[in-house]
């Protein structure tokens, strides 16, 4: 034999039926605080930030890396003298 009983209620009224504890505000605070820190990374993903962050020292740090990448280019195909003072 099968019975079945269908109750009309909310969820709140549920909850409250079966001593269950309301986290409707807790909820609330983590979203509020998800939502601030997503709005603060999408911040960090502006373009110009990013440049400021990878290049601090700006166009400076540029020219030092081109510096380096040619010099050590210009070693490794044996064009350079090393630190030895050898080809």
């Amino acid at each position: 034999m099968k019975v079945t009983i269908n109750i009309d209620c909310t969820p709140e009224e549920a909850r409250t039926f079966l001593g269950l504890p309301d986290v409707q505000p807790m909820q609330t605070a983590l979203m509020q605080q998800l939502q601030d820190q997503m709005s603060a990374n999408m911040k960090a993903m502006d373009p110009e930030t990013m440049m400021k962050t990878w290049l601090p020292v700006g166009l400076q740090g540029i020219e030092q890396f081109q510096k380096m990448m040619w010099s050590q280019m210009s070693s490794a195909m044996g064009g350079a003298p090393t630190k030895d003072g050898k080809k």
